[in-house]
């Protein structure tokens, strides 16, 4: 299982429906696992390598097909990647190359267990990136140096790139990189979409750079999602940075000062994206078509809403009917979505509409917090469930979970020094039990969230969902609804 607390999580409050719940989290965690695909897609036939499958390639490919090349053809093959997780990807082309493999490196999140053998793994900050980010990124720089046409790479990103793949263009420091990412993304709650132009134009690695780096060598490129489209990951794309980038100076100025960052963010950063030097520019499409290349997307059916599939057929064999409220609820504050999602549960509670119990709603995306200078530990899916919890007080049939599907809700302790060590929770579990059992602990369920500092007191109301790491399919949100019985 994923889950590693399952007898803690189950053993209080509403445990028929707690243990429902962990079943059916279980199996949208599960979908979470690029190991398998990754060894469906590169395999050895004979003296070829073979690299390929149709559901693999993005709609649109100008070369589809099966990538076969003879190993009479490759001198040296090596593995590039960050992302959370991504060592279950890595992993898998470690096995399938077993003595073709040269080496590698790739940048995983601080936390999660070291798993390779044959390449070499750096755990780095995230969300905000740090020290050991940026030792990573200058391992795989020494290691393309001297690369080849004869030479393969495969470079594979998934969720959690954007910070982990770091590495400051000159005039830019690291705390400046730190500085900005925190400003934007902590303080105020914006967006990827909306950091993401201004810290792929800060970097010498993001944006598609990697791939300038790697040339002449022949390049697989691997995303840990949907292959979608080829047009949108060539055109449109802002996050897949072994992939071109569509973002532009322009827009990284707007974005901060979008978000009243501009006056905020340090100097340099600001002098750095007003002076938009072509020399520090991002690889946009056409540069990025001039080299040999494929791209293949291996969690085809698992877009915003992938996971959610085999959670709501779980839900359906323990006797639910699964409604979907919303497969894209990105960037809406979490305790605000918590708030929502448990009124619609009470609805159905008392009146059976709009559906009837027993019933499981279910909803994805990647919810933000704005914690302003608060310095809580927590996540978005933790301060959603307690936000839910503060209104299903009293219910002897709701209960609610969220967890992002990495593993890993939040930065843990990252950001706060000398803090006990509690680990760093997927998200967390609430139940109808769950306020009074807060008061009986002397917890202000109220005070909790005004701090943003919501992993200790899931962590000490047992209601933390603690999960083995893997990759991001974004967040996935339950909440069940026994029958009257219950």
């Amino acid at each position: 299982m994923r889950i590693k607390n399952p007898s803690s999580l189950t053993a209080h409050g509403n445990i028929a429906g707690r243990r429902a719940i962990v079943e059916i989290l279980e199996a949208g965690l599960q979908a979470a696992d690029p190991y398998w695909n990754a060894v469906r897609l590169v395999r050895i036939e004979g003296d070829t390598l073979v690299v390929g499958r149709p559901e693999f390639e993005p709609v649109g490919t100008p070369t589809p097909g099966d990538e076969r090349i003879p190993f009479a053809d490759i001198d040296r093959i090596f593995v590039f990647g960050a992302g959370k997780g991504i060592q279950r990807v890595a992993k898998a082309l470690e096995e399938v190359l077993g003595d073709h493999l040269t080496g590698g490196h790739v940048i995983d999140k601080k936390g999660h267990p070291v798993v390779l053998e044959r390449m070499g793994v750096s755990l780095g900050g995230h969300p905000v990136p740090d020290e050991d980010c940026v030792q990573g990124c200058e391992h795989i720089l020494e290691m393309t140096r001297n690369l080849t046409e004869r030479d393969l790479v495969f470079t594979c990103v998934s969720n959690g790139v954007s910070a982990l793949l770091t590495l400051p263009a000159p005039g830019v420091t690291l705390d400046d990189v730190k500085k900005t990412t925190h400003i934007m993304q902590i303080e105020k709650g914006a967006p990827t979409s909306d950091l993401n132009p201004v810290r792929n134009h800060l970097d010498l690695m993001k944006g598609g750079r990697i791939t300038r780096h790697i040339q002449p060598a022949r390049a697989i490129h691997i995303i840990s999602i949907d292959p979608g489209s080829y047009d949108q990951l060539m055109h449109r794309n802002y996050w897949l940075h072994n992939l071109p980038d569509g973002t532009t100076y322009e827009m990284a100025i707007d974005r901060l000062k979008r978000w009243e960052a501009w006056d905020e963010v340090p100097e340099s950063v600001r002098e750095f994206l007003l002076r938009s030097d072509p020399e520090y520019d991002s690889v946009g499409a056409g540069e990025y078509s001039a080299a040999r290349f494929r791209v293949f997307g291996i969690m085809p059916g698992h877009g915003q809403s992938g996971k959610v599939p085999p959670a709501m057929r779980k839900a359906e064999e323990l006797g639910f009917s699964a409604h979907l409220l919303g497969d894209e609820m990105m960037f809406i504050e979490a305790k605000q979505a918590g708030y929502y999602l448990a009124e619609i549960a009470k609805t159905i509670e008392r009146r059976g509409e709009p559906f009837k119990a027993p019933c499981a709603l279910f909803t994805s995306g990647e919810m933000v917090v704005a914690v302003g200078k608060s310095d809580g530990i927590g996540g978005r899916n933790q301060e959603f469930v307690l936000a839910a919890a503060t209104r299903i007080a009293g219910s002897k049939r709701i209960v609610m979970a969220s967890v992002d599907t990495d593993g890993t809700d939040g930065p843990g302790t990252q950001f706060v020094d000398g803090a006990e060590p509690i680990p760093c929770l997927a998200g967390g579990m609430v139940d109808g039990f769950t306020m009074q059992e807060a008061t009986d602990n002397g917890i202000d369920l109220e005070d909790v969230l005004a701090r943003h500092d919501t992993t200790p007191a899931l962590w000490q109301l047992e209601s933390g969902v603690l999960a083995e790491p893997n990759i991001s399919l974004i967040d996935l949100t339950v909440a069940l609804v026994l029958p009257p019985q219950s």
